[in-house]
């Protein structure tokens, strides 16, 4: 694996390991906090007239595009292209992010829908269901404490990190495309 440049933006570095962990956790908390309560009280923060209906459609091409562009990011690294490697990354994190932010509209609008699926698939869909539930929290802090240690110019902790972010974030992404797949016949 090519290593990174030593030059680029340094973003963060004046703050301490404490500092930035209490950042990190925090917006994860809050992020995860609201996901919840939008999860669990839907429609309550419903604007008239707003249609959400074609949402759970561009969840779906936000998280494929994703995990496109995380392949692609691991592909670039492994061939020393960094730029490029920058570039998708940079893409990887930005669509996740409109992600959310479209995933916390949709849920704070939407009534919800249940899967009507019955025998073998039910199970299958509960199985990917859950392990994305479980798997999407997580991604958030390594995601972030990933894009900071290479915009710190830490490289060697970014790499140690990005291990573990890249397959875990695939995961979510391409999960979420999943249950998309699954859940799209009994979309209102």
């Amino acid at each position: 694996m090519s290593s990174f440049p030593e030059a680029g933006p340094r973003i963060g570095t004046g703050l301490s390991e404490r500092a930035l962990a209490w950042i990190v956790y925090s917006l994860t908390a809050v992020v995860c906090g609201l996901v919840v309560v939008l999860v669990s009280f839907r429609q309550i923060l419903v604007v008239e007239g707003l249609d959400v209906s074609r949402l759970p459609a561009v969840h779906a091409t936000l998280n494929g595009t994703c995990a496109l562009l995380l392949v692609m990011g691991v592909v670039f690294i492994r061939r020393g292209k960094v730029g490029w490697h920058r570039v998708s990354m940079v893409g990887a994190f930005t669509l996740s992010a409109i992600f959310l932010i479209s995933y916390v509209i949709y849920h704070s609008q939407s009534p919800g829908a249940s899967f009507g699926g019955e025998g073998w698939i039910r199970p299958v869909y509960f199985f990917v269901l859950i392990t994305h539930i479980v798997m999407a929290p997580v991604i958030l802090p390594l995601a972030l404490y990933t894009v900071i240690r290479a915009f710190r110019g830490e490289f060697a902790k970014h790499r140690r990190i990005a291990r573990w972010t890249f397959p875990a974030w695939l995961y979510v992404a391409v999960t979420g495309v999943l249950v998309y797949l699954f859940m799209a016949p009994y979309y209102g």
